[in-house]
């Protein structure tokens, strides 16, 4: 193939060339798709189920040569990615896509399930690829709980104006939510339970759910909802991540819901470093 008899043949090659550039990059933001869609279902995955989770966001400085080896936090310190945790997958034979995300599911479900990684990179060299996944350092500089919990509340109402598919549910606009302490309370326990426990889950350690939480703060109400997450910096990366998920979009639109509550807290020694937790209930 490198060798051409021909002005043509010359001619024939690099047009194969120019084509098969966007075909591989295709191929990895498919895979990428389909990790977001993995990710955003419970899972079973090596005897525990997994929560639904907000969708990797794919960062160009974690696109690494699917054949280059060496140590990867250099790698993406030269990239100028401000690292704290990375992993990385590689894979030797898949044909496409597809086939890519099934030895993932097969081999590496627990790596692409874990919540504290927040970006993705994929690079793909005929049929070797690099799946990389990261958490950077927090940098945002963010005021007390409270001021970022009304926020999260802010950006959810702004959502909460236009119709919205979340996944295959299609929800009509919905009526702003009101500040409520006491649900914040509630998340602002939870987020500083999982944060200094090192854990992300609606039940916490003692096997309480958030109508239990909502209710040891003093809220009576016919209904709860809960929203969580992990290693997102600002309120904005996290209602885009929630908005991005099937399951807490329906939650963030749901119209029943009248009240949130919405608080972070943060511990170095996690591995997410960052929790947040808001709370949506009616009285």
């Amino acid at each position: 193939m490198r060798v051409h008899f021909t002005l043509t043949r010359l001619a024939a090659l690099t047009l194969g060339l120019v084509l098969a550039a966007p075909a591989m990059a295709s191929e990895t933001s498919q895979l990428a798709e389909l990790i977001n869609t993995y990710r955003s279902q419970s899972q079973n995955c090596a005897g525990q189920v997994s929560l639904e989770l907000p969708p990797l966001a794919v960062d160009p400085r974690l696109i690494l040569p699917s054949n280059s080896f060496g140590d990867l936090q250099q790698a993406l310190s030269r990239a100028a990615y401000p690292l704290v945790n990375v992993q990385a997958i590689s894979l030797s034979g898949p044909r496409d896509a597809q086939a890519a995300m099934k030895a993932v599911q097969e081999s590496f479900c627990k790596v692409v399930l874990d919540p504290q990684f927040v970006d993705i990179g994929i690079s793909r060299d005929q049929r070797e690829w690099r799946i990389v996944l990261a958490r950077p350092l927090l940098t945002a500089r963010l005021g007390d709980w409270q001021v970022e919990g009304q926020k999260v509340l802010d950006l959810i109402n702004t959502a909460r104006t236009q119709p919205r598919q979340c996944g295959t549910q299609a929800f009509a606009a919905a009526a702003a939510l009101t500040w409520n302490a006491t649900l914040a309370t509630a998340a602002q326990s939870h987020s500083r339970d999982m944060a200094n426990n090192n854990y992300l889950d609606h039940k916490d350690r003692n096997g309480g759910t958030p109508g239990d939480r909502a209710e040891l703060a003093g809220f009576i109400g016919q209904q709860i909802g809960e929203n969580i997450a992990a290693g997102q910096d600002t309120p904005n990366k996290v209602v885009e991540g929630w908005l991005a998920s099937p399951g807490h979009c329906a939650n963030l639109m749901n119209a029943q819901f009248r009240e949130l509550g919405a608080a972070y807290a943060v511990d170095p020694k996690s591995d997410a470093a960052i929790y947040w937790t808001a709370v949506f209930g009616t009285q």
